[in-house]
């Protein structure tokens, strides 16, 4: 199978290029520089114009698109610019790159994001959920707009991610300093839901994906067991076998990250993966014992 992703050399992507590839898959990686293409096959673009690449896209069988710049960090007006041009250029380009063989069959796997969700206290979240308010939210909502216009041209699955949790990048690997050093605990007062997700079932999430032809449309990429962020914190404490009580006050992460810190980082978003439990997904590491079990 012809597989092409772009956002192939990052967090959820290069472990994914290295998976694909091991089980035979011929895996394109579009990336701006790609002799750091280490698996796979890289492709020179730069997520706004079309070029070679282009042709790879739309002779491929699937297309994976997780480019996005990462939205950790305060949000300056220019941070906050790249993270929107990022996602919708690359989305854009892509859609544009498909129609150069329209009636070709292709499955086209475009990330999004929880956020789409806005801050929801202790509401109960499935993919029929309305969108919320927020730079975030319209960010997201924007972000899946743009890949719903592939599809004319491609089954089209949109998988929103939750906190992706794997020791090597990520959330976790920021917060596993502090808790090592002792000084770990939960953001704020830790009654915010988190929907997180292991990264080994974001891995086998995206291969269901690519393996299921009557899989299409939104699904939440969150484990079935969300958890407040304080029993996250305890939990990934007693892992490292290091305290958890020193919270992070909500006053100095707003002052650190300012309106990030309210829209992601003490936001609630009770998160439930519905729609892949009712077509038949089933996760591995439904906990976060099981997930932090797999990290030591």
């Amino acid at each position: 199978m012809k597989i092409v992703i772009a956002g192939g050399t990052g967090f959820i992507g290069e472990p994914l290029v290295r998976r694909l590839a091991a089980r035979g898959d011929d895996v394109t990686v579009l990336t701006r520089n790609p002799a750091k293409v280490e698996i796979g096959r890289g492709v020179q673009w730069d997520a706004r114009t079309q070029g070679a690449w282009s042709v790879e896209a739309a002779s491929a069988d699937v297309v994976i698109n997780l480019a996005g710049e990462n939205i950790a960090g305060r949000w300056t007006e220019e941070k906050k610019k790249r993270a929107v041009d990022s996602r919708l250029n690359a989305t854009h380009a892509i859609v544009e790159a498909l129609q150069r063989e329209p009636s070709r069959t292709r499955t086209l796997i475009n990330a999004s994001a929880v956020g789409i969700y806005g801050n929801r206290g202790d509401e109960t979240l499935d993919e029929h959920s309305s969108r919320g308010s927020g730079f975030l939210a319209d960010l997201v909502g924007r972000w899946e707009a743009a890949a719903r216009e592939a599809e004319p041209l491609a089954r089209l699955v949109i998988v929103r991610f939750g906190v992706v949790l794997a020791p090597d990048g990520g959330a976790l690997k920021q917060m596993l300093l502090p808790f090592k050093l002792g000084v770990g605990g939960p953001l704020g007062n830790g009654r915010q839901w988190m929907p997180w997700i292991d990264r080994e079932d974001v891995l086998r999430i995206l291969e269901w994906a690519i393996s299921n032809e009557h899989a299409r449309g939104v699904y939440n990429a969150t484990a079935p067991d969300p958890v407040r962020n304080r029993e996250l914190a305890r939990q990934l404490g007693r892992a490292l076998h290091r305290p958890a009580f020193l919270p992070a006050p909500a006053f100095a992460l707003r002052l650190l990250f300012g309106q990030m810190a309210d829209e992601a980082l003490l936001a609630s978003q009770r998160a439930l993966p519905v729609r892949l439990a009712s077509d038949g997904f089933a996760f591995e590491r439904k906990t976060l014992g099981e997930s932090f079990a797999n990290m030591r």
